[in-house]
């Protein structure tokens, strides 16, 4: 797993506030089977660890939950409250969560654990939740097996890229979790050519390379697009891999 206290990875992990509106319209939601697979039983009140814009805060919300986000990056918390404004949103990282002990049920982070410095952020998520709550981590991927989504995740390749599995670590033990359980569920997401431009703009590989890279990449893609039968004409469903892991909080 790359180093989270590098400069680069910083600077990757730092990257998004200025494109949040695009990353809140473009990024997909995740699958509700999933975020219920993650939860303990009778969870209520859950925290959404590096929440973004908040798109896994919707999917918690409409399963009825009490939900609060915590957020590094002013824009992309006030994007978050911007679009929901039922949802608390602190400042915070992972490794300094502002709230008390035991207070929550299960903790989600998603598209988000790959940044976080392990060694200090376990520690400071087994504290806020109860004994018997979750740590779940999810991750969107394109799902790679299907031809033309391969071909398509090979040409949005940049210097910075980084393969996706890589950023789905097997999450390292630790005395206060049981054993992690990893599960994987298919989605997908309605798109069009530009729109699927649009989210590949909001990768941190493509928003920290030159202005030279960064557009000759979008090019790119746009020409794939237009001349792959599954993706040339108006609206196709993206196929997407939703993976989780989840450990129980001993």
């Amino acid at each position: 797993m790359t180093d989270p206290t590098s400069a680069a990875y910083q600077r990757r992990a730092r990257s998004f506030g200025a494109r949040a509106k695009a990353y809140a319209e473009h990024r997909p939601d995740y699958p509700l089977p999933a975020l219920r697979w993650g939860l303990p039983e009778g969870a209520a009140r859950v925290l959404d660890l590096a929440a973004g814009t908040g798109r896994l805060s919707e999917g918690l919300l409409a399963l009825g939950l009490h939900v609060e986000a915590v957020e590094p990056d002013p824009e992309m918390r006030a994007e978050l409250t911007r679009r929901l404004p039922g949802v608390p949103a602190h400042a915070g990282t992972a490794e300094e969560i502002p709230f008390g002990d035991g207070e929550f049920d299960a903790v989600l982070a998603g598209q988000a654990f790959h940044w976080f410095d392990l060694d200090r952020a376990l520690p400071e998520i087994a504290r806020v939740l109860r004994p018997g709550g979750t740590v779940v981590a999810l991750w969107n991927h394109d799902d790679e097996s299907v031809p033309w989504v391969a071909e398509f995740a090979q040409l949005s390749r940049t210097n910075s890229s980084t393969r996706w599995l890589s950023q789905c670590p097997e999450l390292p033990p630790h005395a206060a979790f049981g054993a992690y359980q990893r599960e994987e569920f298919p989605h997908r997401q309605r798109r069009t050519a530009e729109t699927l431009v649009e989210t590949i703009a909001t990768h941190s590989h493509l928003l920290t390379a030159s202005e030279e890279e960064r557009a000759a990449t979008l090019e790119r893609l746009r020409r794939f697009l237009a001349k792959n039968p599954e993706t040339a004409q108006g609206e196709f469903d993206l196929p997407i891999v939703t993976t989780v892991l989840k450990a129980v909080r001993s």
